[in-house]
């Protein structure tokens, strides 16, 4: 009876065991995923009020938890039951992230001076419109963090596809769990840098410690970092629609493979950010004609 009882806790601990490898496994197919989510989340939370940073983030990775609650269970269910579909909704997705990209370019080299024009001319906001614009901002990022959600389950999953069920499940939301708290976590340091950096400086009275030059340089790192972390997420969400499309598409593939593979995908994703951007703009001269 005692060796059947230690038997038992020997298989619940080889099993944990493949558990965590094969999770390992999985975060690891992630992790070039995950590196663009942080800049991507990275940039989206800045640029707000000091006191509106951490109550903003914290919406954000509320909303990131939801949007994993709805993707996890669909991504499993479309795997069993539709597998055929989760490749359409990727290359949908990536048009989404692609033109989001694309957008932001076209912007900084053709309406830079009219949006310095138009700060210039702009009186200063409201509390309501301040909160207003805050809400926008945050939809934008959460749904945002939805498409790119999708293809960290949809990696995670492919890990596990041949595996029971119940591995799929435990391996997929262990996945999603530290992605969101993993990402969050790190954008939450950053945007408080300044704040730490401050903290330093406030250390002690003496002047120019080592403290004071720690403190200092973060303070003045912090805008340049957000300054980096706008170009890096901006080639991001790029890369991650372009990479999505030359695995789904062979065409594409087999046109670029020459290319060095971050090169490729980032050219792939301008020209379907592009393509997605212009069909739009058509779109909103039509209905505004009308």
């Amino acid at each position: 009876m005692t060796g059947g009882f230690f038997s038992l806790f020997d298989d619940i601990a080889t099993l944990m065991d493949d558990l965590a490898l094969i999770t390992k496994t999985a975060a690891k197919k992630t992790a070039g995923v995950l590196g663009d989510d942080l800049a991507v989340n990275a940039q989206k939370a800045s640029n707000f009020a000091s006191s509106r940073e951490l109550p903003v983030l914290w919406a954000i990775t509320k909303g990131s938890f939801l949007n994993k609650l709805i993707i996890v269970p669909i991504a499993l269910l479309l795997s069993a039951f539709l597998p055929s579909a989760i490749p359409w909704i990727l290359m949908l997705g990536g048009a989404y992230l692609a033109y989001e990209g694309f957008e932001k370019i076209y912007e900084f080299f053709f309406h830079k001076d009219e949006h310095k024009k138009k700060k210039e001319r702009l009186k200063p906001l409201s509390k309501e419109e301040i909160l207003k614009e805050e809400k926008e901002k945050i939809k934008s990022a959460i749904f945002t963090d939805f498409i790119l959600s999708i293809e960290i389950v949809i990696i995670a999953l492919g890990v596990v596809q041949n595996e029971p069920i119940t591995t799929q499940i435990f391996v997929v939301s262990v996945v999603a769990f530290l992605a969101t708290i993993g990402v969050y976590g790190i954008v939450a340091l950053i945007v408080r840098l300044d704040d730490f950096g401050l903290a330093l400086v406030n250390l002690n009275e003496e002047k120019n410690t080592i403290s004071d030059k720690i403190g200092l340089f973060l303070i003045s790192a912090l805008p340049k970092i957000v300054k980096a972390l706008s170009v890096i997420g901006t080639i991001a969400m790029l890369t991650v629609a372009g990479g999505i499309y030359m695995h789904h598409i062979h065409s594409i593939h087999k046109l670029l493979h020459s290319l060095p593979s971050l090169l490729g995908e980032l050219t792939t994703g301008l020209v379907i950010g592009a393509i997605v951007f212009f069909v739009v703009e058509i779109f909103k001269k039509i209905f505004h004609k009308e």
